[in-house]
C-alpha cells in the first residue's frame, strides 16, 4: 500500500483541513501530521479505497477514510487520541 499521492490527498480535502486546525498536530508534507516530534498521522491509497494510518501509542491504526462517515470516525478517533494524551507539550 503505498503513502497517497496528491490526487489522493485533493479526495481528502476537507478531511485534511479538519486536521488543521487541530493545534497539536503539525503538518510537515502535505498530508503528513507530527504530535510531538513524532510521526501521528499519515495517509495510503490502494485499489480498495484511501486510509489513514494513526499512531496513539506504539502502534499504527488503520482507518479507512472513503466517505463522509469514515472521515468523522478519523476526526473522532484523533481527537480522543489528543485528548487522552493532552498535556502542557501539546
Amino acid at each position: 500500500m503505498k503513502h497517497a499521492g496528491p490526487a489522493a490527498l485533493a479526495r481528502l480535502d476537507d478531511l485534511l483541513a479538519l486536521l488543521r486546525r487541530r493545534p497539536a498536530l503539525v503538518e510537515r508534507r502535505p498530508g503528513v501530521f507530527y504530535r510531538r516530534g513524532r510521526a501521528f498521522l499519515h495517509f495510503h491509497e490502494d485499489p480498495s479505497g484511501l486510509f489513514a494510518d494513526i499512531r496513539p501509542g506504539d502502534r499504527w491504526d488503520r482507518w479507512p477514510v472513503n466517505d463522509a462517515a469514515d472521515r468523522a470516525r478519523v476526526i473522532e478517533a484523533v481527537d480522543r487520541t489528543l485528548a487522552a494524551a493532552s498535556g502542557p507539550a501539546d
